[in-house]
């Protein structure tokens, strides 16, 4: 397969999964499954969540499409490398940087870093019913960040 064919697979793999995380986030975490999210929102200084049990169901996919495109390396491989590097910046960006489970990655001065955990933290706000997205927000936050000097 054509190295820029693959490079444009993972791109769209990894979009998808921002529209997939927001969709799910919105639908079935505070939806059927608040159950397991919940917690999420509760900071009690625990390691382990039962929200992390949404990760795992996000690795499963990724996991099957590697293993299923492995031999020849077609674009289920690389769909699952999409999928994979979606969960590892999603992991870097949430858990380590906005809730500081790792105690690493402190005050970034990037504006779109800003912006966006400003917008996370207020999806976090009691009662707050908006900002489903994890790498994306919408687009005021990024407005009124880039507006400050």
């Amino acid at each position: 397969m054509n190295w820029i064919f693959a490079v444009l697979i993972v791109l769209a793999a990894f979009l998808f999964m921002e529209f997939m995380a927001w969709f799910t986030h919105k639908y079935v975490m505070h939806g059927f499954l608040w159950s397991l999210h919940k917690d999420h929102h509760i900071r009690d200084g625990r390691t382990f969540e039962w929200n992390d049990v949404f990760a795992v169901i996000f690795a499963i996919p990724s996991i099957v499409l590697i293993y299923l495109g492995f031999d020849q390396f077609d674009y289920r491989f690389w769909i699952g490398i999409g999928i994979l590097t979606y969960g590892m910046a999603y992991f870097l960006f949430h858990d380590v940087y906005v809730h500081q489970r790792l105690k690493m990655f402190k005050n970034f001065s990037n504006r779109y870093l800003r912006a966006t955990v400003k917008a996370h933290k207020e999806h976090h706000a009691p009662h707050a019913h908006y900002n489903y997205g994890f790498l994306i927000a919408p687009i005021k936050y990024y407005r009124d960040e880039f507006k400050k000097n």
